[in-house]
């Protein structure tokens, strides 16, 4: 099984989606959180730093690397990154919560676990993130950062303060999305990410992302079960410490975790593409990263027909943290315009590069302009490094937008829709069968960003999905070769477009010294 296989099979069609049968067994919807049912809670502080660096400032310029982590910060990026930040109820008593970055579904089959090294307030060891309590259980005590760096080939691991793993329980998102869900596990922990840095960064904790790690060792050092949950992505935080020593052979841990739903259907397309691209040893680790630091994107192709967009915007007027509580899907798009510097602003933020163990641009961003102040509209390609956009196509195509995506009103109702694309075959060849996550994450990644970037501004945006060959087909020829991967959309929100909230954790301003 191949990742150019399980793409094709999982492509949604017209004629798939309607012959697809599936319905959703509401008995057996997942429950929302994992919960450990033998570990003591350990609750984090609640009084939280408000983050009110400007969110476009804080994406433009990480705040100069602190010397210390404390438990409070720690609290604040997982707060930020997974926490629940607001609540709808319904009438009858029928509760949703809300939490910082989107997923597909609100299914939120992103899970958070921290290896602790030195973070003042808190002893060395693994620990999972539960949201619904805002609380820590450890999983393992002493300090696991030397076994970490090994199983990720990078010996950084050992000296920084705290190592965040982000991985994924399949039967969460699989319950709605079947197959397809494999997909949505980079996306959503992509957009999850996007969080992470900009909060990492905004606090000085210097986040760096590690794609490459040898898997079995991950998924052994956080007991999971690898049938139902896997690890999907690293980040380091927190300033340089003594490099931890190294430690005896980990113990198997198998803590008990109450059960999803009462039953759960299996998907082998899932457990196949995931093999596929696994890593099975450090030297593996290091040459598979070693290809991939020698790959260079393709540079896109030139063209006299560019569009300059206005410079970014230097400030919202919004913090950070204000607009993470702010962020919500939005329901409903009015045909209100944008205006060209927020689409521009908006652009750049989602195509801003970011630490990681492997190179950016790895996907390419088309669009659909429908309603944007000083761009006629059309079909365009963003160019990042010259800021500006490539005309494809000019012409209203607000109805064929909302076919392509899934032929959802939000698709032709929003101001311009976002196509995220990547040469797959390209990848595979550079990446191995690992370079299809690369690309569903930084797609989802760079999604998040476009999330930030909107909200800070004022106004709305949703992730869609779509008709995979028929994206690519629309903007070809500049596409062809290319696949699509992720699609966001972007507006002001219509009359009652927006869910209506409450927050759940108000943060508090810390008192002055």
């Amino acid at each position: 099984m191949t990742a150019r296989e399980y793409h094709d099979r999982t492509a949604h069609s017209p004629a798939s989606v309607r012959t697809s049968g599936h319905t959703l067994e509401w008995d057996i919807k997942p429950f929302p959180f994992k919960v450990y049912t033998d570990l003591a809670a350990i609750a984090l502080p609640r009084e939280l730093d408000p983050l009110g660096t400007d969110t476009l400032a804080a994406l433009a310029d990480p705040a100069p690397a602190v010397s210390s982590l404390g438990l409070s910060q720690l609290a604040a990026v997982l707060y930020y990154a997974a926490g629940v930040t607001k609540k709808r109820t319904y009438q009858g008593g029928g509760e949703i919560l809300f939490r910082a970055a989107a997923s597909t579904g609100a299914l939120y089959q992103t899970e958070v676990y921290v290896a602790v090294g030195e973070v003042a307030g808190l002893e060395p060891g693994v620990y999972h993130f539960c949201p619904g309590d805002f609380a820590l259980r450890r999983l393992r005590g002493g300090d696991v950062r030397a076994a970490l760096a090994e199983s990720a080939a990078d010996d950084s691991i050992r000296r920084r303060s705290a190592t965040i793993m982000l991985t994924a329980i399949y039967w969460r998102n699989t319950w709605k999305y079947q197959a397809r869900a494999y997909r949505h596990l980079f996306w959503d922990s992509g957009t999850m990410l996007a969080n992470v840095l900009a909060v990492g960064g905004a606090l000085g904790l210097a986040p760096r992302v590690l794609t490459g790690f040898v898997d079995a060792d991950v998924n052994r050092l956080l007991g999971l079960d690898t049938a139902r949950e896997v690890a999907l992505e690293l980040v380091v935080v927190g300033p340089e410490t003594p490099a931890a020593a190294a430690a005896a052979p980990l113990d198997t841990i198998d803590h008990a975790t109450l059960p999803l739903s009462s039953s759960e259907v299996d998907y082998p397309l899932i457990h196949e593409i995931q093999a596929a691209s696994r890593l099975d040893t450090a030297a593996d680790v290091r040459a598979w990263r070693s290809r991939a630091s020698s790959s260079t994107p393709p540079t896109p192709p030139s063209s006299a027909k560019l569009l300059m967009l206005p410079p970014p915007r230097a400030r919202a007027g919004r913090g950070l943290g204000e607009t993470i509580q702010r962020r919500g899907s939005t329901r409903q798009f009015g045909h209100a315009p944008l205006s060209g510097e927020e689409l521009g602003t908006t652009l750049w933020a989602a195509a801003r590069p970011f630490e990681a163990d492997v190179p950016p641009g790895l996907v390419d961003l088309y669009l659909i302009v429908n309603a944007v102040e000083g761009i006629s509209p059309g079909a365009y390609f963003y160019q990042p490094a010259a800021h500006a956009l490539e005309t494809l196509a000019a012409g209203d195509f607000r109805n064929r937008s909302a076919y392509l995506c899934l032929e959802q009103p939000l698709g032709g109702d929003a101001a311009a829709v976002l196509y995220w694309m990547a040469r797959l075959d390209e990848l595979a060849r550079a990446f191995g069968d690992r370079g299809y996550r690369l690309a569903n994450l930084e797609a989802g990644l760079a999604g998040g960003r476009a999330y930030l970037a909107a909200y800070a501004q004022g106004f709305g945006a949703s992730g869609l999905t779509f008709y995979d060959g028929h994206v690519v087909e629309f903007f070809s020829p500049h596409a062809a070769g290319k696949d699509a991967i992720f699609v966001t959309a972007l507006g002001r929100s219509g009359v009652g477009g927006r869910v209506t909230i409450e927050s759940n954790l108000i943060t508090r301003r810390r008192p002055s010294a």
